[in-house]
């Protein structure tokens, strides 16, 4: 948020590390977010498709049975059910997107609102389900927060890695700063409100459910566990609810990531970054080769990794980027501050520091996969600026972020 008062033109955080501390690590930090933006669609998709495989399994649970038996598919009856969820979902949004059909700011609107009904439901019947079972010991109780049977500090490192995806986008708000009155104040509030407001409907979403449903072991799928909460507190109405707003959700998700990946590609091609097929458009100004190459990617990363793998490369490319954001602060608030700036030892030097080295544990706790396949895509990016600009002598090809 302060570097958007700074440079509210900018509005990305490859921007924020360029100018901050060097363009060339400011492609790098661009490069990493760029592996989100791949990375988003197949997170969509992949839990899109896990919504409806449990939609299906509820609605008619012997499809599955007949739809492997039918074509003898090599495949277990959850398995064959999500690979023709995940091959429909990858379809729809790649269709969609090339025939230039939008995800609007008002579907955005009707769903958010949708969403915020269902938790609202969902508090509602938690709560009146654990006062007639369990009274006040139930409503009120440490365990969610520390369990001595399973406390383990690296266990909390690696989980929390993961549920960091819950705030992954907040930073979005920064794209704003041109467009609002006081940047240096406005901003800075509004991503701070945004995360206290998503924080706590998380918290008491997982707070709930917890008291509710207190040993994990007995899901079915730990990726749709809190289906079965639903289901246990609010019967199958507000399980069917929770899981096809879902769905929806992440069919606007996928929709507007595969289109950003896409625009990223053109950029790139556009500005001779990447080989100029990149930025062709068709007649209604569709990247389609870009729409589907993306697709494709999509579809065989969907297949590929779980939700947890997805979802954990996703936070290697955003909290390498929230680094370099952090240390970007240090530099241009206390070693060479503003001249209207007044040097501050807690706001310029002690909360940034404190944010880098959180990042940093987070960053460190992810998954061994996540960091391999990260570290080889940041390597392949450092190498392909260093051919770029001839040995690192010249500067390097922003990539265009603005636009997704």
């Amino acid at each position: 948020g302060r570097m958007a008062g700074l440079y509210p033109a900018a509005g990305s955080a490859y921007t924020y590390v360029g100018r901050g501390l060097n363009p060339h690590l400011g492609f790098v930090a661009g490069w990493a977010m760029f592996l989100d933006y791949l990375v988003i669609p197949i997170v969509s998709v992949v839990y899109g498709a896990l919504s409806m495989q449990r939609v299906v399994d509820a609605l008619a649970p012997q499809w599955s049975h007949n739809f492997v038996a039918a074509f003898h598919l090599p495949l277990s009856e959850q398995r064959a059910v999500f690979v023709l969820c995940v091959v429909l979902f990858t379809a729809i949004v790649t269709f969609l997107n090339l025939r230039g059909i939008q995800w609007t700011a008002h579907a955005n609107h009707i769903l958010t609102a949708a969403m915020f009904l269902v938790i609202g439901i969902f508090a509602v019947q938690a709560t009146r389900f654990l006062w007639q079972h369990q009274g006040w010991a139930g409503l009120f109780s440490t365990e969610p927060f520390y369990n001595p049977r399973t406390f383990n500090l690296r266990a909390i490192g690696t989980a929390t890695s993961l549920a960091a995806l819950t705030y992954i986008g907040f930073d979005g708000i920064t794209t704003l700063a041109e467009d609002v009155k006081e940047p240096k104040r406005t901003v800075p509030l509004a991503i701070v409100l945004t995360c206290v407001v998503i924080g706590f409907c998380a918290t008491l979403e997982v707070y709930l459910g917890q008291r509710a449903w207190p040993d994990y072991t007995t899901f079915k799928d730990l990726d749709t566990a809190f289906f079965d909460v639903c289901e246990l507190v609010g019967g199958k109405f507000l399980f069917h609810s929770m899981a096809l707003i879902l769905a929806v959700a992440c069919l606007g998700s996928a929709l507007t990531g595969q289109v950003g990946a896409a625009r990223i590609l053109f950029g790139m091609g556009r500005d001779n970054a990447l080989p100029r097929f990149f930025a062709r458009l068709d007649r209604r100004s569709n990247p389609v080769l870009n729409l589907s190459l993306i697709g494709i990617l999509v579809l065989a990363g969907a297949l590929l990794l779980n939700y947890e793998k997805a979802a954990t490369l996703i936070n290697f490319g955003a909290f390498l980027a929230f680094l370099g954001v952090n240390a970007a602060v240090i530099r241009e608030f206390f070693f060479r501050p503003p001249q209207s700036h007044e040097r501050n030892w807690l706001f310029d030097l002690v909360s940034p520091a404190l944010g880098f080295l959180f990042c940093l544990v987070i960053w460190l706790s992810l998954p061994n996969p996540a960091k391999i396949v990260g570290g080889i895509w940041c390597a392949v990016g450092i190498a392909y600026t260093a051919i770029k600009t001839r040995g690192f002598r010249t500067q390097p090809v922003m990539i265009d972020l603005s636009g997704t």
